[in-house]
This record gives structure tokens, C-alpha cells and sequence, in this order.
């Protein structure tokens, strides 16, 4: 069966949803008690002691996965270029997670145009340091095009289905199969914003449409900001059981 984690952006646990986590142990654990992945979106901001990513991957049981958000010192600030000594520094830290170790995620930033060059030596450079999965999240339309997409195909990139989309392209997963990567930022608010029953269920139908055998699938909510997030992953968990 191919591989499927659902879950949140961080595992802060909101006080309304408090009662449908374990009452034991750290926030991570509790969390982990009920989903089986998380996104790690602290790491885009600043920089982890490889001991805490130790930490983390010894507090979660077997099977669950952490993706990571890279960080925006290499998207943001050098905007792809450059980058080798925080590069380097990211995956020194981050390969304390293990077997734990689940997509690296690029999330571009909206001004960033799509510029083959500087792409191609920034993802030729990465999978020279990094063969597990790659998921970049453009968010320019000069990257919805085919030139763009096979460069993220030939470095075994999968591009980001993301809500809301910024061209109708990003609505759909793309680029390489062998991952599919969902980030549901929240519509027609972002961060904030529920999605409707009807959205959780088309979702969770697309998840069980399996395209590629192997391939593996992510559903990440990231409309965490009025707590949205954590009970509509865990009814999209519950639909995709009864689905599968």
C-alpha cells in the first residue's frame, strides 16, 4: 500500500481539540498519539541543534514521519543562489531525525521568478547532498511551465499541490510522481479559514486515487491559526481510512 501521512504545520495541540490527544507526555507526544506526520515549519525561521532533532525523532513512535521546511536564509534571502555553507549546515542537523525523516520542502518565495540557471545549479547541488524526497512549493507563475517542470522532474523534485493557488496549475500536484506533496493553507483566508466538508472529502478521494505504485502522499493543513488545522486532519484521517 503506498505510503500516506496526514497531519499538521507544527504540533501545537489547540486547547478546543485538547481532549482528542493522549493527556500524557510533551506536546509531540500527544500529538504524535493521533497523527502520523508533521510539518516542521520552525526550521525556516531558525536554525535546530542537531540533539533537538535527536530529541524529536526519539519522542515519536514507529512510522511516523517529520517533513522540514527549508530554511528562508536559502529561498528568501539568497533566493537559491549561494547557498552551499547553509545548505551544508541544514542537512548536518536535520539527518539526526533518522528513519524519521520524511520530505525536505522548498517553498519559494512569491517574487521569485523562474530562472533555469540558478534552478538547475541549486537542485543539482542539493541532490548531491540529499537523496531522499524533494518537494518545492513555487509561488510565481514563471514556474508553472514545461521548462520548469522537467528541471524539477530531471532533480526528482515533486512540485506542491497548494491551496489557495496562486495559477490554476498549483491547484494539482505536479513534476516528479514518486511524491505527492498537499499543503492546505486555509480558503479564503489564509491561515485562518476552515475548509468545508465537501473540500476534506474531495481530498481525501484524490489521496486514495493512486496514480503511481509507490508513490508516496502527504496532506499537510496549514490553516493552524484559530486551530482549524489539527480537527480537520484528523477528519481527513478518518475519511481515508474508510476510503482505503
Amino acid at each position: 500500500m503506498n505510503p500516506l501521512y496526514i497531519g499538521t504545520a507544527g504540533w501545537s495541540i489547540p486547547a478546543q481539540h485538547a481532549k482528542l490527544f493522549a493527556e500524557d507526555g510533551s506536546h509531540l507526544q500527544r500529538y504524535a498519539s493521533r497523527l502520523p506526520a508533521v510539518e516542521i515549519n520552525s526550521s525556516f525561521y531558525r536554525s535546530h541543534r542537531p540533539a533537538t532533532y535527536a530529541r524529536w525523532a526519539a519522542s515519536v513512535p514507529p512510522g511516523f514521519r517529520f517533513s522540514i521546511k527549508v530554511p528562508r536564509e536559502i529561498t528568501h534571502l539568497r533566493r537559491l543562489d549561494d547557498v552551499a555553507a547553509p545548505l551544508a549546515r541544514f542537512l548536518d542537523e536535520t539527518k539526526e531525525l533518522g528513519a524519521t525523516l520524511g520530505p525536505l520542502l522548498v517553498q519559494l518565495p512569491p517574487s521569485l521568478r523562474f530562472d533555469a540557471t540558478v534552478a538547475e545549479r541549486f537542485f543539482d547541488d542539493f541532490r548531491q547532498r540529499f537523496d531522499g524526497k524533494l518537494a518545492c512549493e513555487p509561488r510565481h507563475e514563471s514556474w508553472f511551465t514545461d521548462a520548469a517542470e522537467a528541471l524539477l522532474v530531471s532533480h526528482f523534485v515533486a512540485r506542491v499541490a497548494a491551496d489557495p493557488p496562486v495559477v490554476p496549475q498549483a491547484a494539482s500536484a505536479g513534476a516528479w510522481q514518486g511524491l505527492r506533496y498537499i499543503r492546505l493553507h486555509g480558503s479564503p483566508r489564509i491561515y485562518y479559514s476552515s475548509y468545508a466538508s465537501e473540500t476534506i472529502a474531495a481530498v481525501a478521494q484524490s489521496l486514495c486515487d493512486v496514480a503511481e505504485p509507490g508513490e508516496e502522499r502527504w496532506c499537510i493543513f496549514d490553516n493552524t491559526a484559530l486551530g482549524a488545522a489539527t480537527e480537520q486532519a484528523l477528519d481527513l484521517s478518518r475519511r481515508v481510512q474508510t476510503e482505503r
